[in-house]
């Protein structure tokens, strides 16, 4: 398997060029933590602010940066108990954006998200793919995929069932096969959709 290209890496290395925006990091972070304190402990790969971590002022001031650039600076001292699943989930991407990564992955951010909240996503991964970041997206949604992502890879059984352009894999039969059922595939707005 190669990562960004290449088949090794020192993980240190590539923690600085690879953001994560993962449920089970949310699911790890402390109800305390603020907004900041979760973006600030994506210096640090881990889910809250440790008293070991000494976060130097460069840190905070690039910690609300990534929050003013995603519109959620009012987020920073507000803990995440009380964030709605949208809020939280804004914040993980800005905790990913800290340290200016080359790649963002998602792992099924759609998850929690009402309607509202997986458009907003939607939206917010696009402007991140225009700025020029590389998105890798893990989802059972296929309207999660956005209409930047070019080449798809779909897994059955942690095999790979089908690899390579959208319009090429997104297809009636393949998805048939992939969800065991009969579905039908429509596009709109690049975007796909599903019906059963």
């Amino acid at each position: 398997m190669r990562i960004l290209g290449k088949d090794r890496w020192n993980v240190f290395e590539l923690r600085s060029l690879l953001g994560i925006v993962s449920p089970d990091l949310l699911a790890a972070c402390t109800t305390e933590a603020t907004g900041l304190d979760v973006v600030l402990s994506g210096f640090f790969s881990s889910t809250r602010i440790f008293p070991n971590h000494q976060p130097r002022t460069e840190h905070r001031l690039r910690a609300e940066a990534a929050l003013a650039r995603l519109g959620i600076g009012q987020l920073a001292k507000r803990p995440l108990a009380e964030m709605s699943s949208g809020e939280a989930k804004r914040t993980l991407i800005a905790r990913a954006l800290v340290h200016d990564p080359q790649t963002l992955l998602f792992d099924e951010p759609g998850n929690a998200l009402d309607i509202a909240g997986q458009v907003g996503l939607r939206d917010t991964m696009r402007e991140l793919s225009r700025a020029g970041l590389g998105i890798l997206l893990v989802t059972h949604h296929v309207s999660e995929i956005i209409p930047e992502i070019e080449r798809v890879v779909l897994l059955q059984s942690g095999r790979v069932l089908a690899d390579g352009a959208k319009e090429k894999v997104l297809t009636d039969e393949t998805l048939s096969r992939l969800f065991g059922i009969s579905v039908r595939m429509f596009r709109e707005d690049g975007y796909f959709y599903l019906h059963a």
